[in-house]
């Protein structure tokens, strides 16, 4: 190989939270595990993830856990510990970082490497290092990785999940028609449900016939820059670099309901929550250095339906008083017409708070809505948020 040559990896830590969590239960190897909520499937939660045991069954990541435990009665539940995933994740990184300072962080467990640049790269095509990537990985963990080796992302992120779990695999512009070509258009990053619901009627389901679509088609159904996108990425074309920084983009917090809740009965408790999520987000933007002007709340009804309200305010903060004053407002302008199983609240257009901006100290007041009238706004008040389908 060429040293000029790009020499992308995608790296994936195997069913990383159930794959955490036997490593404190190595008892239960071998038998179906998913991890989710408070690990209990009587209870509202959804499955985080599931070891490959469970998903034989059709137990997935964002089930409910009641549906989980239908599939597989015999599957274990374990509640999530992300100050755990957290600590492997962060040895995981540090184990890569010794190889290579060319690293793209896409969340708790997965990474793109460019590894263009590192000695030794030449050999085998990438493939030695990338061995003594997943070896270095497995020492500081316990854990096993899958890596995808290509020219770009794109590819390299295909061919991470080709051959999971511990799996290393290697994807060339001339193997895209045998391995590429013939998967479902979905595996292609960035192509999600609906729009390969769109591509199924227009009689594409595998990459291969994406890429054999006539552009032109494709542009009128998903627009000039999508359709153009959907047909490079069918090729294999992709020349994004590794982005070995870039500022976050915003935080949110958000929690699943143990029952419905009804907006007026059950307002304390809603109200509550929502204040509690707020006192969470302002700690993780302090902590984090960072303020923000844009304070969105998220609802999901009991029909799973989703409705989303923001508001901008004048200047970035990250004081907890501002972003739930800024959060009751949003959610007073909703008008549910059913119970409510979920809420967030989210802050985004996140910049670096500067010492001279940083919000003061915030001691959160108990979290108890007032009478309107006895110093309560109407959004503290939750006044514009009961319908009268629920008088």
């Amino acid at each position: 190989m060429k040293p000029a040559e790009r020499r992308i990896a995608h790296l994936d830590m195997d069913a990383f939270y159930a794959s955490v969590e036997l490593l404190r239960h190595p008892e239960l190897r071998g038998r179906p595990v998913a991890i989710g909520g408070y690990g209990d499937p009587s209870r509202r939660g959804v499955v985080t993830t599931a070891n490959y045991e469970a998903r034989a069954f059709g137990v997935r990541s964002a089930m409910p856990m009641r549906r989980a435990a239908q599939l597989c009665p015999q599957c274990v539940f374990l509640p999530v510990d992300f100050d755990e995933y957290r600590r492997l994740s962060r040895l995981f990184k540090r184990a890569i970082a010794s190889i290579t300072d060319q690293i793209e962080d896409r969340g708790i467990d997965e990474v793109y490497l460019d590894l263009g640049a590192v000695p030794g790269v030449e050999r085998a095509r990438g493939l030695e290092l990338a061995r003594e990537i997943k070896r270095r990985v497995r020492e500081a963990t316990g854990l096993s990785c899958s890596i995808g080796l290509a020219p770009n992302k794109l590819l390299a992120k295909i061919a991470s999940d080709l051959e999971k779990p511990d799996g290393l695999t290697l994807i060339e512009p001339q193997d895209i028609p045998a391995r590429i070509w013939p998967l479902p258009a979905r595996r292609i990053n960035g192509i999600g449900p609906k729009a390969d619901e769109r591509l199924a009627r227009l009689g594409i389901r595998t990459i291969g016939e994406l890429a054999s679509a006539d552009p032109d088609l494709l542009c009128a159904h998903f627009g000039q820059r999508t359709g153009r996108w959907m047909h490079e990425a069918a090729h294999g074309r992709d020349e994004r670099p590794v982005v070995t920084y870039s500022e976050p983009v915003s935080r949110s917090r958000e929690t699943t309901f143990d029952r419905d809740l009804h907006p007026r009965h059950d307002w304390h408790e809603l109200a509550g929550t929502l204040a509690s999520l707020c006192r969470q987000v302002a700690a993780d933007l302090r902590s984090r250095g960072y303020a923000g002007r844009t304070i969105g709340v998220k609802l999901r009804f009991d029909d799973f339906r989703i409705v989303t309200r923001d508001l901008s305010i004048a200047a970035p903060t990250a004081d907890e008083r501002e972003i739930r004053k800024a959060a009751f407002e949003c959610l007073a302008r909703v008008q549910p017409q059913r119970r409510i199983r979920l809420i967030g609240v989210r802050v985004a257009g996140l910049a670096p708070r500067s010492a001279s901006a940083a919000p003061r100290d915030a001691t959160p007041d108990a979290v108890k809505p007032r009478a309107a009238g006895a110093g309560a706004s109407d959004a503290d008040s939750g006044a514009g948020f009961t319908p009268s389908l629920f008088d």
